[in-house]
Parts: structure tokens; C-alpha cells; sequence
């Protein structure tokens, strides 16, 4: 008897399973995609604008290190209801997958901005100066010099957002952002079935565990070369 009950609800809850992956996938893929380019540029704003950086602006470097610092600390959930009234103002509503994403990129632009400064202040200085000496521009040293010369380090960085977007998808349930924190939360949590709550924690974790592996053997293959 047991065994049908169970048979017949994955049987309704499989296609909300299929779905709810392909809307994480689509959430975290996205915000990577838009919150990467973002946290990279202000991430090497970062680093080149600081006092031994190759364009030096003590005002600007000020100004990102207390925003960063500003937002990044702030825990995702209250960013979401904080951000409310700039959410509806860009998507048009506070709620939904949309509104979800467009908070999550906001925070995770600001996260990555930390890990890609982070990255770029383990870059040998003297390579960089080698490369002034040179004569080269300070477009030239950051496409040809830095980015290349960290890399691998910057991929190991980004997979580490990875997994904290996915972190962020799964409390966007709440929003009704859907994925599968919300899959969880209404077929697992709310309607006491724990079954549910762990398999969608299983789904989550082998997401996890194969960006975490593609990340790694990237970045080893780069720093290789």
C-alpha cells in the first residue's frame, strides 16, 4: 500500500522535479553568465586601482572597497527583501524566477568582485612590471598579463561562486523564485514528505559536485600549460 502511494506521487512529482532542475540550472547559469562579467570588471578595478595598481585612483578604489564591502556581507534572503522596491522598478515584480534572478546577480556581482581581487593580488608584481618597462598599456598588461598569469586560480574562484549561486537559488524558493529550493520547500517541507526534501538535496549536491570537478580539472589543465 505504502509502496503505491509513493509510486503514484513521483509519478506526479517527477515532471515538477525535471522542472524545477532546468529552473536552477537556468537561475545559477544565468547569474554566473551577467554576474561573472560584472565581478570581473569590478574585481580588476579593484586591483588596478589600488596603490601599487597600473591605474592608481586612491577616490575610486575607496568608493568600490566600501560597496563591496557593503553589500557582499549582507545574507542573501534579506537582500531579497531588502532590494524589493529596486526588483519591481527593473522586473516588474518582487516575486518569481526573474525577480530572483535579478537579486542574485546583484549579490553575486559583488562576491565574485572579492574573489577576483582576491585572485589578482597573488599575481608575482614583478611581472607586471616587467611588462610597464616594456612599455606595454595598462589595456595590454591586463589582457596579455594578468587574466592569462591567473587564470586558473580565477576558474577555482569561479567555481566557488558556482556553488554559492546554487546556495542562492535554493533560498529564491522563498520568493517564489522556483528551482529546486522552492521544489523542496513546497513538496518536501510543507507537505511532510522528507523523501522529497531528499532528493532534491541529492539533486542539488551532485550539481554541485560536478561543477566542482569541471572546475578543478580546468583549472589544473590551464595552470599546466
Amino acid at each position: 500500500m505504502t509502496t503505491t502511494i509513493l509510486a503514484a506521487n513521483w509519478d506526479r512529482l517527477t515532471p515538477k522535479l525535471e522542472e524545477a532542475v532546468w529552473t536552477t540550472l537556468y537561475m545559477v547559469v544565468g547569474t554566473l553568465i551577467i554576474a561573472g562579467f560584472i565581478g570581473l570588471a569590478l574585481g580588476m578595478l579593484l586591483y588596478t586601482t589600488r596603490e601599487q595598481g597600473i591605474l592608481r585612483n586612491k577616490a575610486l578604489y575607496t568608493v568600490l572597497n566600501v560597496v563591496v564591502n557593503f553589500v557582499r556581507p549582507i545574507p542573501f534572503i534579506i537582500l531579497l527583501a531588502a532590494l524589493g522596491p529596486v526588483t519591481r522598478g527593473v522586473v516588474g515584480t518582487t516575486i518569481g524566477t526573474n525577480a530572483a534572478l535579478f537579486v542574485m546577480i546583484v549579490a553575486a556581482s559583488f562576491g565574485i568582485a572579492r574573489i577576483v581581487e582576491q585572485n589578482l593580488v597573488s599575481l608575482d608584481p614583478g611581472v607586471v612590471e616587467a611588462a610597464r618597462a616594456m612599455g606595454a598599456s595598462p589595456w595590454q598588461i591586463i589582457r596579455t598579463v594578468i587574466i592569462p598569469e591567473t587564470l586558473g586560480p580565477l576558474i577555482l574562484g569561479y567555481t566557488f561562486a558556482f556553488i554559492a549561486v546554487v546556495d542562492m537559488s535554493a533560498m529564491a524558493g522563498y520568493v517564489g523564485g522556483g528551482g529546486l529550493g522552492n521544489f523542496a520547500i513546497v513538496y518536501g517541507y510543507q507537505a511532510f514528505d522528507w523523501n522529497v526534501t531528499w532528493v532534491a538535496t541529492a539533486v542539488i549536491i551532485i550539481i554541485v559536485q560536478i561543477a566542482q570537478l569541471f572546475g578543478n580539472w580546468l583549472s589544473k589543465k590551464i595552470m599546466r600549460r
